[in-house]
């Protein structure tokens, strides 16, 4: 009787306890929906097909997503900045709805298919607005192309692949992430039985890029904003830092209460710092 009695009141203490919270910078959310595009369409540059979309008038920002990623991340930001900026959003090649070719990955190229696709789009000079391989491919602009850029938003970058944290592969949210992408690739790429190869071969780039040194993050002109949120999963602080002190003049921005998915944990936030450092 005594241990029916143990058994029920170990019962009513587990049902009274309140279920553990889910932080912010632990969850993924949806993004919210694109609004309807002024024009949309794939660019031919470099051999690929690359898919575009441009919202609204004003001074331009192209916003470039990470690894793995698709344009509709940008959600609430195109929703946001189309309001009075020309918003350019596309998927790099491999990604979403472009296409790829055999050609071996790296930034260096990916950078030519951006500034290819603004090329198309007659944009001369655009703010950027970087997340994760996307914040690199701007640091790549940066240093070979300033005469591109206005401002650079580089979000969750590095320049060493030892920037990147050993264990962001065992991290719950990040492995959430590539699930959902595998999940969006079978549903929107021109090639949707093909997301392991294409993985395979993107994943030679991230093994040994980017690596720049001191000297070539010290070239960056461009006024340039390097964020992080403050639980991000996949890219270290004292990186984040050594980069905010070694490009000249660079704001260190830090996120609160959210990780490498900022833009889809807060995205008013989010906003905001996009806001405060492009339009000034």
């Amino acid at each position: 009787m005594k241990a029916v009695l143990k058994i029920l009141c170990a019962l009513f203490l587990l049902s009274a306890m309140p279920a553990l919270a889910i932080e912010r910078w632990q969850q993924l959310p949806d993004p919210v929906p694109l609004p309807k595009a002024d024009k949309t369409g794939t660019a031919p540059v470099n051999g690929i097909n690359m898919y575009y979309a441009v919202y609204g008038s004003g001074p331009p920002v192209l916003l470039i997503h990470g690894g793995l990623g698709y344009a509709d991340v940008w959600g609430a930001q195109v929703t946001d900045l189309s309001r009075d900026h020309t918003v350019i959003v596309a998927e790099s090649r491999g990604h979403g709805r472009s296409t790829r070719n055999a050609e071996p990955y790296s930034y260096d190229l990916m950078s030519s298919d951006y500034l290819a696709l603004l090329d198309y789009l007659k944009i001369d000079k655009t703010a950027i607005v970087g997340w994760s391989d996307g914040g690199i491919i701007g640091l790549d602009i940066a240093i070979h192309h300033p005469e591109r850029l206005t401002r650079l938003f580089a979000q969750a970058a590095n320049s060493k692949v030892d920037g990147v944290i050993p264990t962001v592969m065992e991290n719950n949210t990040f492995a959430s992430y590539i699930e959902k992408a595998g999940e969006v690739y079978k549903k929107i790429s021109p090639t949707p039985t093909e997301y392991n190869a294409f993985v395979t071969q993107i994943s030679g780039m991230w093994a040994s890029q980017p690596n720049w040194s001191d000297g070539d993050l010290k070239k960056i002109t461009t006024p340039t904003a390097i964020v992080l949120g403050d639980h991000d999963e996949a890219i270290s602080r004292d990186h984040t830092d050594y980069l905010a002190k070694t490009i000249p003049g660079a704001e260190l921005i830090i996120l609160k209460d959210a990780s490498h998915f900022a833009m889809l944990q807060d995205p008013q936030g989010y906003n905001k710092a996009v806001r405060d450092f492009i339009d000034k």
